[in-house]
């Protein structure tokens, strides 16, 4: 097992799980198998209590885990499947002591930082690297650990001393340290300052741990003499320094870094075996077809989020992702309006008539309208007057989790008559509730105690032609990501479906409802799972999908070319390489030839050529 360690310095913040994402993807395109795992030290259990506007969004895996939004770009560049082990925090290390402590394992000895703390941090991560996160079910080759916060903080500590003794458990040749650090411009010249990355790796190598790399993020591509000035007292050969300048898109990153060579010194200092398989080249060559697209951009497709948190957009930075993957899937430029949900409602219009009225305007120039997950009354009448304005004037509408029931909700009020419709959550005295608490969840115990992670949903009987099931591929069950307390009453679901609002999928037992959908309108759905967690660059998660079509005027289009054979079913104004690439004839790496006649170096190297009329 090789393990590369990424850490921080001068600021939080600053992209390492970005960095640590795209050097796994590179790895993989070389045929590696990569896990990942994140250190929070914070003294937490885990990520389920924080508030988004505090550390961005809770990230859910299959197996329920609330974990950091780090988590959450692994999964995605990687396309693997992690588990709540691989986020590590202060908290779950001191627990895990404290309950050996508690049945006699260290009897007779003091209990201490070192070496029982950190033997448990490096016991934690050996364990859980060998753990199989993809398809091909087999041991990981390259394990990449993310060291959350900066080289210095007090938290930070018993971690560095653990990877500080880590390096010599595993051995030298099986230990490599990436360190990012900020080089920032300063004055009206643009230089570029080395010092507070110097002044990092001094620290970091006072700690006992000397970097191998040195990422340098920067508001611009590095200057020469700034990359020698680096290297010489940071005490790292020229050619390890990688410059990780602003880029388009974080999709440019591994391209970026690939360029500058870090695949070869990876493999170098590790001593790697790349396996070049077509699967691999394939994956690079997808990945590099994808940046393409993204910069050839022309139409765009204008999303206005309703949102509690749009302070800190960290705080949907899954939903964002799932936008972003299905719009480049549809060859649309993303364009994301934010707007305060409490911006929108009547009590805003006497405090601040400005704020209410441009929200207003924003909204009604909305192609699609998105309300995401959240808790809390705050801004929930403004979302719900969003709902109405979208299913009224047959807007594109997906509501996610509470964006569901905000659903259901204004349905209820508006076209079921029940003007005091409300959720148990917003208003405890209301005659009508129309969500509720779910009887087995612990409304004391907050932590944990949600329905959390993978499950199953099952179509309804007749929901064959609905749109949500033909986007999936009209299968009978599908598993995704949940992450609710509350739920749709099933005392007013008939009466909610005799109006007009159908129930399209729900649970294995048939009890609760997951998936709803308004016939007579363009997209108008409600999913009280999270698509989202499932989204992947190469992959756009179905629900997304079909919103963004739906924004873009394509998705009937869309829908009558799933009829036909699958080559039809090209979106927008490219044909997608990616899609004609996906059959491998022969496992003759000198010999692959893809379904659209291309060998995979020809599309590695950007070559644009005719293809049966096709520009591609």
């Amino acid at each position: 097992m090789k393990y590369i360690l990424v850490t921080g310095g001068v600021i939080s913040g600053i992209g390492k799980g970005v960095i640590a994402s795209s050097t796994g993807l590179l790895l993989r395109t070389r045929g590696l198998r990569v896990t990942s795992i994140k250190i929070d030290p914070y003294l937490n259990i885990d990520a389920g209590t924080l508030s988004p506007l505090d550390h961005g969004e809770v990230f859910v895996l299959d197996d329920g885990g609330e974990v950091d939004l780090d988590l959450g770009n692994y999964e995605r560049f990687l396309d693997i499947t992690l588990t709540r082990e691989n986020n590590i925090t202060t908290g779950k290390i001191y627990k895990s002591v404290i309950e050996r402590e508690r049945k006699g394992d260290y009897l007779g000895k003091t209990v201490q930082v070192v070496p029982h703390i950190t033997n448990a941090i490096q016991e934690w991560v050996e364990r859980v690297s060998k753990i199989p996160v993809d398809d091909s079910g087999e041991e990981p080759d390259v394990c990449i650990v993310e060291l959350g916060g900066t080289v210095g903080d007090i938290e930070s500590a018993p971690f560095i001393e653990a990877m500080r003794q880590f390096q010599f458990r595993v051995g030298h040749d099986n230990f490599c340290l990436i360190h990012v650090s900020l080089i920032p411009v300063v004055g009206s010249v643009g230089e570029q300052k080395t010092k507070p990355t110097q002044a990092s790796v001094r620290d970091l190598r006072g700690l006992g741990l000397s970097p191998d790399l040195v990422a340098c993020r920067s508001s611009k591509p590095l200057d020469e003499d700034v990359k020698e000035k680096i290297s010489m007292f940071c005490h790292v050969a020229k050619e390890n320094v990688m410059a990780v300048h602003d880029c388009k898109s974080v999709y440019h990153v591994p391209l970026l870094l690939d360029q500058q060579g870090m695949v070869n010194v990876l493999q170098k200092r590790l001593g790697l075996v790349p396996r070049q398989d077509p699967k691999s080249v394939h994956l690079y060559s997808k990945w590099k077809e994808l940046t393409m697209r993204h910069d050839r951009l022309h139409d765009s497709v204008n999303i206005v989020l309703i949102g509690k948190y749009t302070q800190l957009k960290d705080s949907y930075i899954s939903v964002v992702k799932a936008l972003e993957h299905a719009a480049l899937s549809c060859n649309r430029k993303l364009v994301i309006e934010w707007v305060e949900a409490s911006e929108l409602e009547t009590a805003t219009l006497s405090v601040d008539p400005i704020k209410y009225h441009e929200a207003w305007k924003v909204l009604v120039g909305a192609s699609g309208i998105l309300v995401p997950g959240g808790f809390g009354e705050r801004g929930t009448e403004g979302m719900i007057a969003a709902a109405k304005w979208a299913r009224e004037n047959k807007i594109p509408y997906l509501g996610i989790c509470l964006g569901m029931q905000i659903a259901v909700i204004e349905f209820a009020r508006n076209v079921c008559g029940l003007a005091s419709a409300n959720s148990a959550e917003l208003d405890k005295d209301t005659p009508h509730s129309v969500v509720i608490n779910m009887p087995e969840i612990s409304q004391t115990i907050l932590g944990g105690t949600m329905r959390l992670g993978d499950r199953a949903t099952i179509f309804s009987e007749g929901s064959e032609t609905s749109i949500t099931r033909r986007l999936y591929g009209n299968p009978h069950i599908i598993h995704e990501r949940h992450r609710h307390r509350y739920e749709v009453n099933p005392e007013n679901v008939k009466q909610i479906e005799e109006a007009g609002m159908s129930f399209i999928g729900k649970d294995d037992k048939g009890e609760r409802m997951i998936i709803v959908e308004i016939k007579d309108h363009p997209f108008f759905v409600g999913t009280q799972f999270h698509p989202e967690y499932k989204t992947r660059p190469l992959k756009p998660t179905p629900v997304f999908l079909g919103f963004i079509l739906a924004a873009s005027g394509l998705l009937d289009q869309y829908l009558s070319s799933l009829d036909g054979p699958k080559e039809s079913r090209l979106l927008g104004r490219y044909p997608s390489v990616g899609e004609n690439l996906d059959v491998v004839q022969d496992e003759n790496l000198e010999k692959v030839e893809r379904a659209n006649g291309l060998r995979s170096a020809i599309v590695a190297n950007g070559v644009s050529i005719e293809k049966d009329g096709h520009k591609i």
